[in-house]
């Protein structure tokens, strides 16, 4: 007599699924909404704190210089300044990188991937909540430094409108820088596994290189025009002059090309790893 033995097998889990643990595990960590609010502050401080300097000595300029200012829309490089654009590369790519490499450091990468052997489908996951995320944050810092440095520069009459040439452009280039340099820090993360060397090698990939890579030979150019500090660069008005200038549509393709690189690195990265 032959007794059949019923084999169970656990469904394999849903992207949705995979998206919503994701979800909960990234805001289960109390300092994910306190380095968010910090990070919003601190790129929002340098934003306001340029249209402040421009307010309170606007009577220190000569006429011609304030005349100036005023026509040629100038208040919109306060709206979002390069200051606050590597404040904001910084932050992102940092928490970027911790959210891969503090679960190498605490073991849950290890029980996550027992949970869940699709390694593809859970770095996905990931790579589109930290996307979401940092997308939603960009997006409040952005606008809510155009409309806050634009309300302190309106009472001298030169704050700047959304219906300005560019504004819409501005604001939507630096929200998606946040998401951009978010996914670059968690690739690192993942090719680096330490917290101190990742955020090193995100300034470097992401700050040092685009500032070293000069713009006066053809393959500099080139080179420097493919990171996405350089492409904020032109969207917010920036590099359509020079020796070799380059369009914005070229500088969108650049953010996309990085946000499919980074999660593309990381699948690669942790398929490879750990087998």
């Amino acid at each position: 007599m032959t007794t059949a033995v019923a084999s169970v097998r656990e469904p394999r889990a849903r992207f949705r699924d995979l998206v919503a643990s994701e979800w909960l595990k990234l805001w289960s960590l109390r300092s994910t909404g306190w380095a968010l609010l910090f990070g919003a502050l601190a790129v929002t401080a340098f934003n306001v704190g340029a249209a402040w300097d421009h307010y309170r000595y606007w009577y220190a300029y000569d006429e011609v210089a304030r005349v100036a200012f005023t026509a040629d829309g100038r208040a919109l490089g306060d709206a979002f300044t390069g200051n606050a654009a590597t404040v904001l590369v910084l932050w992102c790519a940092a928490m970027g990188a911790v959210a891969v490499v503090g679960e190498y450091g605490s073991g849950g990468a290890r029980t996550a991937f027992a949970a869940v052997p699709a390694r593809g489908a859970l770095v996905s996951a990931r790579a589109l909540v930290l996307a979401v995320v940092h997308a939603g944050f960009g997006a409040v810092v952005a606008g809510g430094s155009f409309w806050a440095s634009q309300a302190v520069l309106s009472p001298r009459g030169a704050g700047v409108s959304w219906g300005h040439p560019g504004a819409v452009r501005l604001v939507v280039a630096s929200a998606l820088l946040a998401p951009v340099c978010a996914l670059a820090g968690m690739a690192l993360g993942a090719l680096l596994r330490r917290g101190a060397a990742a955020v090193v090698g995100a300034v470097v990939v992401l700050l040092v290189v685009p500032m070293v890579l000069g713009e006066e030979r053809w393959a500099t150019a080139v080179a420097a025009h493919t990171t996405p500090f350089r492409a904020w660069h032109r969207l917010a008005g920036g590099g359509a002059a020079g020796p070799y200038p380059w369009t914005a549509g070229g500088a969108w393709l650049v953010y996309g090309a990085w946000a499919v690189g980074a999660v593309l690195v990381t699948v690669v990265v942790v398929r490879r790893r750990d087998q």
